[in-house]
């Protein structure tokens, strides 16, 4: 495989399971130095770094919770005293708490979680690493088109969160390309492993509604932020790429 990220520094949210994971093994075989974050897993953390580790690339995780907002310039500090610098984040820690607008029992600390987690936490991840990216650098955002594209029963507010942050990243494409900083978002799909309706139905519904009539696998969404992370997608920015099987097609 060709290693087109070597010298590159990869700071990748939520990467000890699933998609996250998925990402920062793909863009260490690409010769990257891979940092990512965890919330309570250590164990799940630790054997991402060892296999990353025994493919001979260079991992390290750091416990951060996204929902403290207060803790994001602390973790780009961690990340450019442990590899030099920073060239490509990864906003990819999310949570999904899912609530019909009308329920008048619904969880409102865990909805606020989720809005501190998914956006509030975005931003303060992008905020503190947009002062430390090296010219050249990439901002690669995770959303979801089900979330900002079609919407979905019982997913008003996490839409809004990833909606939210599709705007914030096309403002900092803005704001950063007199840096030669792109700032882009995948939007993902439903995937193996990954975030899913709670019932069945819902779930067969909505895999019958895709093009490709399937879900995605945590490697092919991985595939599209390898891309944008990539020399080929230098002038690429403020772009929407989607990889969610056909939500909207």
């Amino acid at each position: 495989m060709s290693k087109p990220l070597t010298g590159k520094v990869v700071l990748v949210t939520g990467g000890s399971r699933g998609l996250g994971a998925a990402t920062v093994r793909l863009l260490a075989e690409q010769g990257a130095d891979v940092a990512f974050t965890y919330v309570s897993s250590e164990k799940q953390a630790q054997a991402v770094v060892d296999e990353v580790h025994g493919k001979g690339a260079k991992a390290v995780a750091f416990q951060s919770d996204q929902a403290d907002t207060s803790r994001a310039p602390a973790l780009i500090d961690d990340v450019v005293a442990h590899f030099g610098g920073l060239d490509i984040l990864v906003n990819n820690a999310a949570i999904s708490v899912a609530g019909t607008v009308d329920d008048p029992d619904a969880d409102t600390a865990a909805l606020d979680r989720m809005h501190a987690t998914n956006y509030l936490g975005v931003i303060a991840v992008i905020r503190a690493a947009s002062r430390v990216l090296r010219t050249g650098g990439r901002i690669i955002t995770v959303s979801s088109g089900l979330g900002s594209r079609v919407g979905a029963p019982g997913l008003a507010d996490y839409s809004a969160t990833k909606s939210g942050i599709e705007r914030y990243t096309m403002g900092a494409a803005r704001d950063l390309g007199p840096r030669n900083i792109t700032a882009n978002v995948v939007e993902a799909g439903l995937m193996e492993g990954g975030m899913q309706p709670p019932d069945p139905e819902t779930l067969n519904a909505l895999v019958s509604s895709l093009s490709l009539q399937r879900m995605g696998h945590p490697d092919e969404i991985a595939a599209a932020i390898a891309f944008l992370a990539s020399p080929a997608a230098s002038y690429v920015t403020g772009a929407v790429l989607d990889a969610h099987g056909g939500y909207n097609a």
